[in-house]
């Protein structure tokens, strides 16, 4: 498996395979499981976010304990595909926290949206009051998912 950086040895991808898996490690428990002193630990695990290896830490909600139990893909083609248009929907779908991930595409449509709803009305309003709404949108194709087999924020080191 490729490595990130190739700078990084075992301890590093320790670190950040462990931090990955539970961001709410202290610093003694992550320095225990990698066998180092915790004065050791903390300046790897700082010199790593210097390095923006580790860019934030976040805590991940459970989308359906949310009352989030539907998840579509939305297909998105733009009448236009210049640096004005590309801005404009990029910053109206920042505005949207149903769109959970956006993607700029090369292919047939422009972008793959991610987007959580609680139930086929809820999914009606954001396609018909927010997604065909933006800017420049001429083109939507939904699909839905059925269940999600695999989901990681996790990249492998």
């Amino acid at each position: 498996m490729p490595s990130l950086d190739p700078l990084l040895d075992d301890r590093d991808r320790a670190i950040l395979k462990l931090l990955q898996e539970d961001g709410r490690l202290t610093n003694l428990e992550l320095a225990t499981r990698i066998n180092l002193s915790p004065s050791a630990c903390l300046r790897r695990v700082k010199l790593l976010e210097e390095r923006g290896l580790i860019s934030r830490y976040v805590m991940l909600l459970d989308e359906k304990a949310a009352g989030l139990a539907g998840t579509a893909f939305v297909l998105v083609t733009l009448d236009q595909q210049g640096r004005a248009a590309l801005d404009a929907f990029e910053a109206a779908i920042q505005r949207h926290p149903e769109v959970t991930e956006c993607c700029l595409l090369a292919g047939a449509a422009d972008y793959m949206v991610r987007v959580v709803y609680a139930d086929s009305a809820d999914f009606e309003r954001i396609h018909t009051d927010i997604l065909t709404q933006l800017p420049g949108v001429v083109r939507v194709q939904s699909t839905l998912a059925l269940r999600t087999v695999k989901r990681t924020t996790a990249l492998p080191v």
